[in-house]
């Protein structure tokens, strides 16, 4: 009788920590300690992300206004010289392995938090290649930044940091194509470019300028020229 008792209170003990368990994890499998560590990653991510998307887009905004600018010149040779130079800052970009960071291609059985972290490990290992040397104020402003953060998701449940941590996977997702897109048009600006230099000077500045024409006109270009930077 003892010896059943015993059992069935090990049962229930099981039971507990079985339960325990999963009221700790999410639908993942992650434990809370996990889900703060993505929510690190991707948030850290997401701000070299941000620089990186914005270092294209201002490229070709900068473009676009100068080439509109450049309409002003008459003179062919002078102006063909503006485009060159115009259309060379650009490509400048593709050539500077810290100034774009590639994105790898989505497969297609691939989920997008499988692809958003797989752009995370490949960004986090390409951007702390070329970061610089930080001052000793900087890294103390970090660190108390994240201890805030840290502090702020330790109050919340795990459940409540895995939905922020969605949120924040389908928004990097988005970024990530648009910036993938940029991406593309700068390189294949560039491709064009140096095709390019095998033409006489007259098709040579017709050929440039409808480069030019070709990402004013692309939907990757025109989804994003008209944001407003905050």
């Amino acid at each position: 009788m003892t010896s059943t008792n015993l059992v069935g209170k090990f049962t229930q003990s099981v039971r507990r920590i079985v339960q325990d368990v999963k009221d700790e994890g999410t639908s993942s499998g992650q434990t809370k300690e996990e889900v703060i560590e993505t929510n690190e990653r991707l948030r850290g991510v997401r701000v070299r992300l941000d620089e990186n998307y914005d270092t294209a887009k201002k490229a070709l905004v900068t473009l676009m206004a100068r080439y509109s600018e450049s309409k002003s010149q008459r003179n062919v040779f002078t102006r063909y010289a503006l485009l060159k130079a115009m259309i060379k800052d650009v490509i400048r970009l593709e050539t500077q392995y810290w100034s774009l960071v590639e994105i790898p291609r989505q497969e297609k059985a691939e989920t997008v938090p499988a692809f958003v972290l797989r752009a995370c490990a490949i960004m986090e290992k390409t951007q702390k290649s070329g970061e610089g040397v930080k001052t000793s104020a900087k890294l103390a402003e970090e660190a108390a930044d994240k201890r805030e953060r840290i502090e702020r998701l330790n109050d919340m449940t795990t459940i409540q940091i895995e939905t922020e941590n969605t949120q924040m996977t389908n928004d990097l997702y988005r970024l990530l194509k648009k910036y993938t897109g940029l991406r593309n048009l700068i390189r294949e600006l560039k491709s064009d470019y140096v095709s390019s230099k095998v033409y006489p000077i007259f098709p040579r500045y017709t050929m440039l300028k409808d480069m030019i024409k070709d990402i004013m006109h692309d939907p990757d270009y025109m989804e994003v020229c008209h944001e407003v930077d905050p």
